[in-house]
């Protein structure tokens, strides 16, 4: 357990050089997540037998994976970056993985914004090619939470989104203080218990984009549980008191609200 709790103090967040050009664990588990999703997603679409062509999924996964990728580093700079002024002014230094003339690769994803750059682009496709935004997004929502899994380990090996303190045994050390390794908690919240619920109910689903409802109310109730055991961003800290109300249970909570709402009005159209 010793070891445990003062693995960050012996354990490198850089994996390897390609030259002198560093390669961090944390990107490479962003690149592993979205190769688990995208296999997890393919392989639904066979074993179910679903009515869409492979070339055509192909396509939308592109779309899917630009617009995550756009969504999260743009949400988080507007939401929670200390230099959101200066990167509104300056869009080009948005993705530049170079601080000061030194490689320092990109780190700063904002889920919530990855969720909005996912469903701008999965209605932008599917609009094009006249395909049910419902239908596609079901089928997505199910693999997203199992390569969520390795995006959050991808946080916890860079040694940030660091938990609140603690005196729990399994909590690890970050610097003198002893931790919540909150980032495997939202691993196994939002990420594996959504995949399992998700994946054992598509079957079972009564409309077109009851899973995607589904996958925003139990993502969101997973992320305000974590968020108790979560520090807050330094540069924001608590909205409310001393150790209450944080940025992102603000934002989860608006994800809740939205999809309960829809999930109402959507599944009592269908029910009569």
């Amino acid at each position: 357990m010793n070891n445990w709790q003062n693995i960050y103090n012996t354990f490198d967040p850089v994996a390897f050089h390609i030259g002198s050009l560093p390669v961090f664990w944390y990107g490479l588990m962003y690149a592993t997540a979205l190769i688990v999703a995208i296999m997890v997603a393919k392989y639904i679409v066979k074993k179910d037998k679903l009515p869409i062509k492979e070339d055509m999924f192909d396509g939308y996964i592109w779309w899917a994976e630009i617009g995550v990728i756009l969504g999260a580093r743009l949400g988080y700079v507007i939401i929670y970056d200390k230099n959101t002024w200066y990167y509104m002014t300056h869009p080009w230094q948005i993705f530049n993985p170079f601080i000061d003339g030194m490689y320092a690769g990109i780190s700063g994803m904002s889920y919530h914004g990855a969720i909005i750059g996912f469903i701008i682009a999965t209605y932008l496709y599917c609009k094009k090619h006249k395909i049910s935004f419902w239908y596609m997004s079901d089928i997505a929502v199910i693999a997203i939470p199992l390569g969520y899994i390795f995006g959050r380990i991808g946080n916890f090996l860079n040694q940030e989104l660091i938990g609140r303190a603690t005196e729990m045994p399994w909590g690890i050390y970050v610097g003198s203080i002893l931790r919540h390794p909150s980032q495997l908690y939202e691993a196994i919240l939002e990420g594996l218990i959504v995949f399992i619920i998700l994946y054992w109910y598509r079957n079972k689903k009564k409309f077109n984009g009851e899973l995607a409802l589904l996958y925003g109310i139990l993502y969101s109730i997973g992320r305000i549980i974590a968020e108790f055991f979560r520090e807050p961003d330094f540069h924001i800290g608590f909205i409310m008191g001393t150790n209450w109300l944080t940025m992102g249970m603000i934002t989860s909570s608006i994800v809740l609200v939205s999809a309960i709402i829809l999930y109402t009005i959507i599944n009592k159209k269908f029910s009569n």
